[in-house]
C-alpha cells in the first residue's frame, strides 16, 4: 500500500509539473508580447512574476489537489476541478503581483492570461487522463478485486467496475452461501473460505487487491474476522453497505459527530458554493439579456401581438417552484385569452394558438420573459421546467418521486428538454421519463453541465424541434 500510495503520489505531482510547465510556456509569452498587448507591464521585473506565481500555483494546486489519477472519474470533474484551481491562484497571483510590482498589472491582462492558463491546464490534464485510461485498458495498473457476498448490489458495483476498462479493475470472483445465478462471475466458496483463499492471493505492492464486502450487519463476527485479516495483510478492505437492496439509487454518506448517516441522493446544489455560483451566474445572465436583447425583442413581440390578437402582452401562471411554493411564471402570450389556460395543456394543433403565437412556441421566444422570474429568483436559467399547479397535483399522486424535481429551482431549459422531453405529454410514461431526467440533473448537477444543457438548448432552437409547440 505504500507504494501504491507513492504511485497515487507521483500521478499528482506529474500534474503538478505538467500545470507548472503550461504555466510557465504561458508567461514566456507574454513576456515577449505582454509589453504589446499591455503596455504597463514592467518586464524588468517580470522575474519576480515568475517567482510569485509559481509559488501561489503550487500552493493552491496543493490545496485542490488533481482527480484525473482516481479509479473513476467523469471529464467534467477533471474540468471543474482545474477551474477551482485557476480561479483561486487568479485572485491570490494577481492581489499579490499588484502589490509587489512597481507597474500595477491591469485587468486587461489579467482577461488575456487567465482563461488561456485554464484552458491549457484542461487539455493537458484530459490528456493525461486519456494515457492514463488507455494504459489500462491495456491490461496495466490492474487492481484485483474480490466480492463477498452476492446481492444485487454487488452485482451493481461489479457494472460499474466492468462497464469502463479504463477504471483498471479485474474481479476474481465472489463468495458466498450459496452460488447466485445472477451474479455471472466465478464462485470462488462460502463464506468461511475467504481467509484461505486470500492467503494464497499474491499482493501486488503497487496495487494491493481489494475485498467488497456486502455481508449482512448480523454477521458481525464474521465481517470482523475478514477486517482483522486484510488490515494486517496490506489487503483493502471495503464495506457495501446492503441498502442497495431496497434503494437501488446513488447516496451520500455523511458523520453526524461519529455517527454514519446515508443521504438518499448526492444533491451537489446543497452545498452553499455551489448555489452561490449557480445565482451569481443566473444574474449576471439574465441581467446581461435583460438590458441588451430582451427590449429590442418585446418591442417587436409586443407590436405583433397587439395586432393580431386582443389581450395583454405577458401571459402569467402560477407554478411550482422550490420546495413547492407557488410562485408566477411569466410567458409572451401565444394562446386567444382562454378559460382552460390554467388547466389544459398545450397540444400541437390546439385552436386556442395564434398564429403568431405558434411562431413564438416553436421558436422557444414565449420563454424569454421568464428571465424576469431568473432575476427575481423563482427560476434559474437551467433546471427542471415549472409546472402549472393542477399538473403537479395530478402527476404527484401518479409518479414515484414526482416530488423531488422541487429540491431545486425551476428553470428555463433543463436537461429533460434538451434530451427530447418537450410538448404535449399524451401518455403517463413520457411524464414519468421527464421526471428522471430531472431528478438526473438534480443529483449530477455541475456548472459545467448548465454551460453544457445551454449550448444544447441553443442549438436546438437555431435548428428547430419537433416537440416545440
Amino acid at each position: 500500500m505504500q507504494k501504491e500510495s507513492q504511485k497515487v503520489t507521483l500521478l499528482r505531482w506529474a500534474v503538478i509539473v505538467s500545470d507548472l510547465i503550461m504555466l510557465n510556456l504561458l508567461l514566456s509569452v507574454f513576456y515577449v508580447f505582454g509589453q504589446r498587448l499591455v503596455p504597463d507591464v514592467a518586464h524588468e521585473q517580470f522575474h519576480v512574476v515568475y517567482f510569485v506565481f509559481n509559488v501561489i500555483y503550487l500552493f493552491c494546486v496543493s490545496w485542490k489537489k488533481p482527480v484525473l489519477y482516481m479509479r473513476k472519474v467523469r471529464p467534467e470533474q477533471i474540468v471543474g476541478r482545474a477551474f477551482i484551481t485557476v480561479f483561486w491562484f487568479a485572485i491570490f497571483s494577481f492581489l499579490t503581483v499588484n502589490y509587489l510590482v512597481e507597474h500595477s498589472f491591469p485587468w486587461l491582462w489579467a482577461l488575456c492570461f487567465y482563461p488561456p492558463l485554464w484552458l491549457c491546464i484542461v487539455i493537458s490534464r484530459l490528456v493525461m487522463r486519456a494515457f492514463i485510461s488507455r494504459y489500462r485498458r491495456l491490461g496495466r495498473n490492474l487492481r484485483s478485486v474480490v466480492f463477498v457476498g452476492s446481492g444485487l448490489n454487488m452485482l451493481d458495483l461489479y457494472g460499474e467496475m466492468m462497464g469502463d476498462p479504463s477504471t483498471g479493475y479485474r474481479v476474481l470472483g465472489y463468495f458466498d452461501d450459496e452460488p447466485a445465478e445472477h451474479l455471472h462471475l466465478p464462485y470462488l466458496g462460502k463464506v468461511n473460505e475467504v481467509i484461505p483463499y486470500l492467503r494464497t492471493l499474491p499482493v501486488s505492492p503497487t496495487a494491493p487487491p481489494r475485498l467488497y464486502c456486502s455481508l449482512p450487519s448480523v454477521r458481525a463476527a464474521e465481517i470482523l474476522e475478514l477486517i482483522n485479516y486484510c488490515e494486517n495483510h496490506l489487503i483493502r478492505f471495503c464495506s457495501v453497505p446492503n441498502v442497495r437492496n431496497y434503494l437501488r439509487r446513488s447516496m451520500r454518506m455523511t458523520l453526524v459527530g461519529d455517527v454514519p448517516v446515508l443521504y438518499m441522493r448526492e444533491e451537489p446544489l446543497r452545498q452553499p458554493l455551489n448555489r452561490f455560483v449557480k445565482r451569481l451566474f443566473d444574474i449576471v445572465f439574465s441581467l446581461s439579456f435583460l438590458c441588451t436583447l430582451f427590449p429590442f425583442i418585446y418591442i417587436f413581440v409586443a407590436i405583433v401581438t397587439k395586432i393580431t390578437s386582443p389581450g395583454p402582452v405577458f401571459f402569467k401562471q402560477k407554478r411550482n417552484g422550490l420546495n413547492g411554493k407557488e410562485f408566477y411564471c411569466y410567458k409572451f402570450r401565444s394562446m386567444k385569452v382562454n378559460r382552460d389556460a390554467d388547466t389544459v395543456q398545450a397540444t400541437k394543433d390546439d385552436p386556442r394558438k395564434t398564429k403568431f403565437g405558434n411562431f413564438l412556441r416553436k421558436s422557444s421566444i414565449d420563454e424569454l420573459p421568464q428571465f424576469i422570474n431568473v432575476l427575481k429568483g423563482d427560476m434559474s436559467v437551467v433546471g427542471p421546467r415549472p409546472h402549472m399547479l393542477k399538473h403537479t397535483e395530478e402527476y404527484s399522486a401518479l409518479i414515484n418521486k414526482y416530488m423531488v424535481r422541487h429540491f431545486i429551482k425551476p428553470g428555463i431549459t433543463g436537461w429533460a428538454q434538451v434530451n427530447g422531453c418537450r410538448g404535449e405529454t399524451k401518455e403517463l410514461s413520457q411524464m414519468e421519463d421527464r421526471i428522471r431526467k430531472d431528478i438526473w440533473y438534480v443529483e449530477n448537477w455541475s456548472f459545467w453541465l448548465d454551460l453544457r444543457i445551454i449550448y444544447m438548448t441553443v442549438r436546438n432552437a437555431i435548428h428547430g424541434e419537433d416537440n416545440a409547440y
